[in-house]
């Protein structure tokens, strides 16, 4: 499900899997390869520091073969609650997302607050479908990790 605030997408996706789980799969940098960004889209990861002010560069490979670099720097790890990162490279944004225990299951929430309004205008048609994608590639490596 996915809901629109000010400068804000917020996706959220319920798994049936416990909350450590899903807090590993975002955290493992081999895993997180696998899920990260839309439908038919690849990542090669050249760094990966899983620490406050720790940076994440990435290539994103798209089905159409252009290459997306990415620069990301953590803000707050909260085991294994919440991760927040900011996203520096072409539009800016903060990434948050949550991870809420439900007896068993975890409720993700994946929100993306952009600094600027014209980068929100401009991502949001993508992004909402593409967050989506994103959170069916993850319950599929969950799937994985679980059987």
């Amino acid at each position: 499900m996915t809901m629109i605030g000010e400068n804000e997408i917020i996706s959220s996706r319920e798994f049936d899997v416990p909350r450590e789980l899903v807090f590993r799969a975002w955290t493992t940098p081999d895993l997180l390869a696998q899920w990260w960004g839309p439908q038919g889209f690849t990542n090669t990861f050249h760094e990966c520091d899983m620490r406050p002010e720790g940076t994440w560069k990435f290539t994103m490979h798209g089905p159409n073969g252009v290459d997306y670099p990415n620069h990301n720097v953590f803000v707050e790890i909260v085991p294994p609650e919440q991760i927040v990162l900011d996203h520096l490279s072409g539009h800016e944004f903060r990434v948050t997302a949550t991870f809420d225990d439900l007896e068993g299951r975890t409720k993700v929430t994946f929100r993306q607050n952009f600094k600027k309004k014209e980068a929100f205008e401009h991502a949001k048609p993508i992004c909402i479908e593409a967050n989506e994608q994103q959170l069916d590639r993850l319950g599929k490596v969950l799937a994985e990790m679980e059987s």
